[in-house]
């Protein structure tokens, strides 16, 4: 239905042509735009019932006080997989984790994991590449996130969270856990909305500079660049890779078409990579929740674990 609606406003409306690049990029603004937001309300809602349901100071404490070595980024790893959001959509549900006082690695092991692998992606790698790329990919993408959540914890970088979200830590330490004593529904909703439209002004700056993107690049660049010849081709891909937008499941068809033209399947999974989980979308909206120091740092960690995968993936594929 959104895609119907933004064919209708984009071609129908305001006179596009289809297959033109402006029609394209504007089809993809107004269609992100509006799936995104629908999104973060939904999950605004439902983590605003989550945390009213669960006991989440006793989670913190459990997660906080009781060495459990690693396996509480494995969780937060496989929740990402099991969770069908991309990496923007994956924020009410980062913030709602770091408002409960989740510690931010794990939290970060979720945020990493999320936007890389889900099931509709899984799907189309087992139709287009088979099992043992599919399998690569999966394992990867989970041991990327709980390996960059053990990482990222180390650096201590909570002082590095914006100053809206200790707010929101601040305030939720003297909230009740309890469904009655935090509100109604509407309430609920009505908190749901203050975050979405915190993040508002984000969510479109990063949709516009996606669709830029989408839409002008010219055909044919990105395979002049990340063929098997250069040496450079993978750590290349990724940096190329960070002012795209896409969902794993959009971009799965790009790889295809990248394989088939010769880009070795290392470089192409670490561009994919790079797309869904490194997007300059996902930074403008993470500038809500983390200073640009903390943006840097994750960023340039993440991108150095999927480099490291592309090469890895190139002698093993």
């Amino acid at each position: 239905m959104i895609q119907k609606f933004a064919d209708w406003l984009v071609y129908g409306i305001f006179g596009l042509e289809a297959k033109s690049h402006l029609g394209e990029a504007v089809n993809f603004f107004f269609y992100d735009t509006v799936k995104i937001i629908l999104l973060l309300l939904l999950i605004s809602v439902v983590m605003g019932v989550v945390n009213a349901y669960l006991p989440i100071g006793r989670l913190r404490h459990y997660l906080t006080t009781r060495r459990l070595y690693g396996l509480e980024y494995v969780f937060a790893a496989l929740f990402g997989a099991i969770t069908p959001f991309c990496s923007c959509s994956s924020i009410p549900l980062f913030i709602g984790f770091v408002k409960g006082g989740i510690p931010l690695g794990v939290t970060l092991s979720f945020l990493i994991t999320s936007p890389l692998v889900n099931e509709v992606a899984v799907a189309m790698f087992l139709g287009t590449f088979g099992v043992k790329i599919t399998v690569v990919y999966v394992v990867s993408g989970i041991l990327l996130g709980i390996i960059g959540g053990i990482v990222l914890n180390r650096f201590r970088l909570e002082r590095y969270l914006s100053d809206w979200v200790k707010s929101i830590q601040q305030n939720s330490e003297t909230e009740s856990e309890s469904w009655e004593n935090t509100g109604t529904p509407f309430m609920k909703l009505r908190d749901a909305w203050g975050i979405v439209r915190g993040v508002l002004l984000y969510v479109i700056i990063g949709i516009g500079i996606g669709a830029a993107m989408h839409g002008f690049v010219p055909e044919g660049f990105f395979e002049t660049y990340m063929s098997k010849e250069h040496w450079y081709a993978v750590p290349l891909s990724v940096i190329l890779a960070v002012p795209m937008y896409a969902n794993a499941a959009g971009i799965v068809p790009v790889i295809h078409v990248f394989v088939a033209k010769g880009i070795p399947v290392g470089t192409a999974i670490a561009f994919m990579m790079a797309v869904v989980g490194l997007s300059l979308p996902e930074a403008t909206l993470l500038k809500k929740v983390m200073t640009w120091r903390l943006i840097g740092i994750f960023f340039g960690t993440v991108a150095a674990f999927i480099i490291l995968s592309g090469f890895i993936f190139n002698m093993i594929l």
